[in-house]
């Protein structure tokens, strides 16, 4: 993953400058949801086209660096969005509404009609998580692949095809075969240093594999929710 670390710009105007200031950082604390307070680290700041970033880390959902959309601020209001992520259940984007006093944000966290305050106090600068891209893959791994795992005493097949496209990233078509047939949409797909990684953020499903040459095979796990499982892939016939 590659780590940014940004700081306001010195050659906009002083308006401006003033605005980065008061909200670039690394901003640590609570949204105080009813019956379950929630610990998040959000990190803000501009790139070096004055452009806005952001990310988000919430230890108790298992985010680490899910993007922030929509950032917007003026001297002392911070406005961010993130899609999904505090709920898979809700398909409504989760949106913060903050005002800024010195090192202390606080406001306003609104998703699928509920609210809930939230508070955070500024820790330092910020590390924005940029998020990953998809890659082409290796030639030798082009193509279609078939495997099976067992979960909750039902067996599922897997069928992956995986294709490069020119001048572009590679595509997969990750389906899943069980009770029913399910087309997952990938989100992330890549092969850095042998290593393939599929992302369905949909339904919190990822793989990870290599391929064995020498047994014509990809060997990874397949990861549900908190669940990982052994996962071998092999050409059909």
């Amino acid at each position: 993953m590659r780590w940014l670390i940004l700081a306001a710009l010195c050659g906009i105007p002083v308006a401006l400058c003033s605005a980065a200031e008061v909200a670039s950082g690394r901003w640590q604390g609570t949204i105080e949801i009813p019956g379950n307070a929630l610990d998040v680290i959000v990190d803000l700041a501009q790139d070096t086209s004055a452009a806005w970033v952001g990310s988000v880390i919430a230890p108790a959902l298992a985010l680490k660096g899910a993007p922030l959309s929509e950032i917007a601020v003026d001297a002392s209001s911070v406005t961010f969005a993130m899609q999904r992520g505090f709920s898979r259940t809700v398909d409504d984007e989760a949106q913060f509404t903050a005002h800024v006093a010195g090192d202390a944000m606080t406001g306003t966290f609104r998703q699928g009609g509920q609210s809930a305050p939230f508070a955070l106090r500024k820790t330092g600068p910020a590390f924005v998580e940029l998020p990953p891209h998809s890659t082409a893959v290796a030639k030798e791994i082009e193509g279609r692949w078939i495997g099976e795992y067992e979960l909750g005493g039902y067996r599922r097949h897997v069928i992956l095809t995986l294709s490069n496209h020119a001048n572009a990233a590679a595509t997969a078509e990750f389906v899943v075969v069980g009770k029913r047939t399910t087309n997952l949409p990938v989100d992330l797909l890549t092969q850095e240093e042998g290593l393939l990684r599929i992302e369905s953020s949909e339904f919190g499903i990822n793989f990870e594999g290599r391929l064995r040459k020498e047994s014509a095979d990809i060997k990874g796990t397949f990861e549900q929710g908190a669940v990982e499982l052994p996962l071998l892939l092999r050409r059909p016939g």
